[in-house]
């Protein structure tokens, strides 16, 4: 096949488009002459027929007749016929048919041009008439005066004279590619020959085949030489003159003339196949290879190159060495630093360094680099302490020191005065090295016994710090080291101290981040009855991240439960946890409900990430999640709220278990979406657990497979929370942690019905005394007769004010758990502040009496009002035994706000 860019295939080309141009340009001559024939014989009958018919005797007087056109519609439709044209129509001056090949036209106005026929013309026109579109002659018919008296219109049906031209269309056609088959079949064979001539190749192919042809023969470092069937040089490049020694005017030359040895001039003029055929010339090794050019019905002879491998041997070996030592390294950089941890990495340069390159390598490194720090630097000459992280060699019982010990080099040996000086030292022989022997000379002895007598110590460096030593060690049946294994040594040592140090780098930011992270979780849990709580929390192996949780006590014996999650991971996770953690304590004072509180500290994270774009100018989501529980021992209810975490299981005291479908609220930051809180009542015994993602979620199973082995692994009843918790990870922790864990159980209790006294308070002042005498002896039934002063004192002051000021039923309760909590509620949504009262105020010291005699007091707001508690500690001189002038001097310090 031609190609295009070959001069044959260019010429069969160029030839072809001109004989194409000369058929089309034929063609399209023929089919315009023959349409305008065919319009021109039409043209001409239909004007026979019409003046013929206009001079036909009679055509007058039948036209000044009474009827026209009974006379003249036979005749028309007879002449039409016999002179094969669509219509002959004869009108009236004024264009009125008196026939019409469609007798329906007959008294129709004629449809084209009469003007010119009416001064005695002849028109030929194409005019859109009752047969379509026609081709029509118009001529006058005159009297025996001269006078036009109508006219007479014959033609054809432009349709019917177009198609006897498309009948001629496929001759003209056939004829055409008739004509392109024979010429492009002619120029074809004209194109084969010139492929077989210039060999496929084109124009610039083969100026350029010519042009380098010189060039590249004689620049190859292989000789090429050519000989004819003759016998007779054709062709000998440099390379094949110098290899052979030829004459400068070997070509044209007999080879047998040209002082050759017998075996080289007879494998020249063989003309057999030969490949790397080992031919002694002088003192070089050729490397022959000879085919017969006649194979593929070229001209005989043979053309034969010739390789000098004398010089390849050597480089061969070299050669062999460095793929070894490429391939070293890139095993290397493969297995080395696959992981963060130190002395892993540690371990596997000693495994690299061991596979090809010595019988035994170490890894010393500084106890400093263990904990993520930087070395002292320190003075040369002074003893070096470092711990061998890792030792591998072909045997495991060399006497090399062990892995784990700390081993205090001297300073003349190679391990510390390469840690100090950051230089590598290579010994060849262990034997005649001064400074090691004065290391322990038993043990130098026994590692010469041994058969080690070549080391290299390369120290560990990277971007400036000194961590360690690695040291390889070959025995007696391999060469020593000599600088290129010093080299290899080093690029070993230098790729593997770089991951060394992002490992100790890695060390320290996870050694801060869990440093802080465990500064800011909670330390231990708060004492309270309310809940018995189990927690684990698990960091992720790769690093800290920002999942807490937090149990708090509330007023009124409630205590709050909050999980949370802050996404990501690193000190930057720790430290929003921190900060989420004690905005979530701060609101929980303020005793808002878990939906409230979610939207304050939604507010929070928002204001966090303004800050951060304000900072690094984009916005970027902090992403946090929370569950808030708050539960209440006295009604035996907890109510829910969260913002986008995974919703909380609950265990029946009969040991069912399920996962409440409590409303998820969307993530922390994102504002604008209210959320949602639900209450549920909980059977004593029952069990809340409280957890993040990080348990449930893995790479190996979905979310939704995540709770069901969550529910699964609950589902027994009298479990202990820590026995809860241990059967959760159990069943749910995978083997590579990837994210943090929280889990939070929290078994419930129910406070005593004996433990609590409620009261309607009346809204007179004479009920203040009636309150504490009914405070007075509950608290003696309870045995707390030291506490009834104290708790006088304070529910006079709560239950006066709220006759005072507040509104609605007024109700006194006093709950007896580990402390004893006054509340007095009523209907109003005013609460009382600390405020300081001068000197001539009449009131406004109660509340700052009531703060300094009990151990907290604060304020919660119900759907019905509000509650103001105050608490007390009852311990034997916790808050009961105050001093008189104390209390004299805090009557002066506060008052009730003007308008409560």
């Amino acid at each position: 096949m031609m190609n295009i860019r070959s001069v044959a295939g260019q010429m069969f080309v160029l030839q072809v488009l001109i004989v194409l141009l000369l058929v089309v340009a034929a063609v399209v001559a023929l089919l315009i002459q023959s349409r305008s024939d065919r319009y021109d014989a039409a043209r001409d009958r239909s004007l026979a027929a019409a003046q013929a018919f206009a001079h036909s005797p009679g055509l007058v007087d039948a036209m000044q007749g009474p009827d026209p056109s009974a006379v003249l519609q036979p005749l028309t439709e007879a002449a039409r016929k016999d002179a094969h044209v669509d219509f002959i129509v004869v009108t009236d001056r004024n264009g009125t048919r008196y026939t019409h090949p469609q007798p329906e036209q007959i008294g129709k106005q004629f449809v084209g041009t009469i003007g010119p026929s009416l001064n005695g013309a002849v028109t030929v026109e194409q005019v859109h008439g009752p047969l379509g579109l026609e081709y029509q002659v118009v001529v006058p018919v005159e009297d025996a005066n001269g006078s036009v008296v109508g006219i007479v219109s014959s033609g054809m049906k432009v349709a019917n004279v177009s198609s006897a031209v498309n009948r001629q269309l496929p001759v003209v056609l056939g004829a055409g590619t008739v004509a392109l088959g024979l010429a492009t079949a002619g120029t074809a064979l004209v194109g084969r020959r010139l492929l077989r001539q210039t060999h496929g190749l084109g124009p610039e192919e083969m100026t350029r085949m010519y042009e380098h042809h010189d060039a590249v023969l004689h620049a190859v470092r292989e000789g090429v030489a050519i000989v004819g069937g003759d016998g007779r040089v054709r062709l000998a490049n440099d390379e094949a003159r110098r290899l052979l020694d030829l004459p400068p005017d070997v070509e044209g030359r007999a080879v047998d003339g040209l002082g050759l040895a017998p075996r080289t001039a007879e494998l020249l003029v063989s003309g057999r196949a030969v490949s790397d055929e080992v031919l002694p010339v002088g003192e070089r090794l050729l490397a022959v290879n000879t085919r017969p050019t006649d194979s593929g019905g070229g001209p005989p002879g043979s053309v034969t190159t010739l390789r000098d491998s004398t010089e390849l041997l050597a480089l061969a070996g070299k050669a062999e060495v460095a793929r070894g030592r490429l391939r070293l390294l890139y095993d290397a950089s493969m297995s080395i630093g696959t992981t963060l941890d130190v002395r892993r990495t540690a371990e596997e340069l000693a495994q690299v360094a061991t596979r090809e390159f010595c019988d035994y390598a170490t890894v010393d490194l500084a106890e400093e680099v263990l904990r993520g720090e930087e070395p002292p630097i320190l003075a040369v000459g002074a003893p070096v302490e470092l711990e061998r992280v890792a030792v591998t060699g072909v045997r495991d019982d060399s006497p090399l020191y062990s892995q784990g010990e700390l081993v205090r080099w001297a300073g003349s040996t190679p391990h510390a005065a390469g840690f100090v000086s950051g230089r590598s030292a290579l010994v060849p022989e262990v034997a005649a090295d001064a400074g090691w022997r004065k290391q322990d000379a038993e043990r130098t002895r026994a590692v010469m016994d041994f058969g080690l007598v070549s080391l290299i110590a390369v120290p560990l460096t990277a971007r400036g710090v000194l961590m360690g030593v690695a040291c390889y060690w070959r025995g007696r049946d391999k060469e020593p080291f000599d600088e290129d294994d010093l080299s290899l040594g080093e690029e070993l040592a230098a790729r593997a101290a770089v991951s060394i140090d992002n490992a100790r780098r890695f060390t320290r930011e996870h050694t801060m981040a869990v440093t802080l992270q465990h500064s800011l979780l909670p330390r231990g849990l708060p004492e309270q009855s309310a809940l018995d709580v189990a927690y684990r929390y698990l960091p992720a192996q790769a690093g800290v991240g920002g999942d807490w949780f937090d149990v708090i006590p509330l007023s009124g014996t409630r205590v709050a439960l909050v999980v949370g999650d802050v996404v990501g991971h690193g000190l930057h996770a720790a430290a929003t946890m921190g900060r989420l953690r004690t905005a979530v304590q701060n609101f929980s004072t303020l005793d808002l409900p878990p939906d409230e509180l979610l939207g304050h500290l939604d507010d929070l994270v928002s204001h966090i990430d303004q800050e951060a774009a304000a900072v690094e100018g984009s916005l970027a989501i902090t992403g946090a999640t929370c569950l808030y529980a708050i539960y209440d021992p006295t009604t035996a209810t907890c109510v829910l709220a969260r913002a986008g975490h995974p919703p909380p299981a609950l265990v029946r005291p009969d040991g069912v278990a399920e996962v409440l479908d409590l409303p998820a609220g969307p993530p922390l930051g994102l504002g604008g979406m209210p959320f949602e809180a639900m209450e549920v009542r909980l059977d004593p015994g029952s069990s809340l657990v409280l957890y993040t993602d990080g348990l449930i979620e893995d790479r190996t199973r979905d979310l939704g497979v995540g709770l069901d082995v969550l529910t699964a692994s609950l589902a027994q009843p009298d479990r202990s929370p820590q026995e809860a918790c241990d059967a959760v990870l159990d069943a749910l922790l995978p083997a590579r942690q990837t994210d943090d864990i929280a889990l939070l159980v929290a078994r419930t209790r129910v406070l005593e019905p004996g433990r609590t006294a409620e009261w309607e308070v009346a809204k007179t002042p004479s009920a203040v005394a009636r309150a504490r005498a009914d405070a007075t002896r509950q608290l003696t039934e309870w045995g707390l007769d030291e506490a009834v002063f104290v708790t006088e004192l304070v529910l006079s002051e709560l239950v006066t004010n709220a006759i005072r000021y507040a509104t609605g039923p007024i109700t006194m309760r006093l709950l007896y758990d580990r402390t004893l909590i006054c509340e007095v509620s009523d209907t109003s949504s005013t609460a009382p502040h600390l405020r300081y009262a001068v000197a001539d105020d009449e009131g406004g010291r109660g509340l700052f009496l009531v703060a300094r005699l009990a151990e907290r007091w604060g304020v919660r707001y119900t759907p019905q009002g509000k509650i103001i508690w105050a608490e007390q500690f009852l311990e034997p001189g916790a808050g009961t035994a105050w001093p008189l002038d104390a209390m004299a001097w805090s009557v002066d310090e506060a008052a009730w706000p003007e308008d409560e």
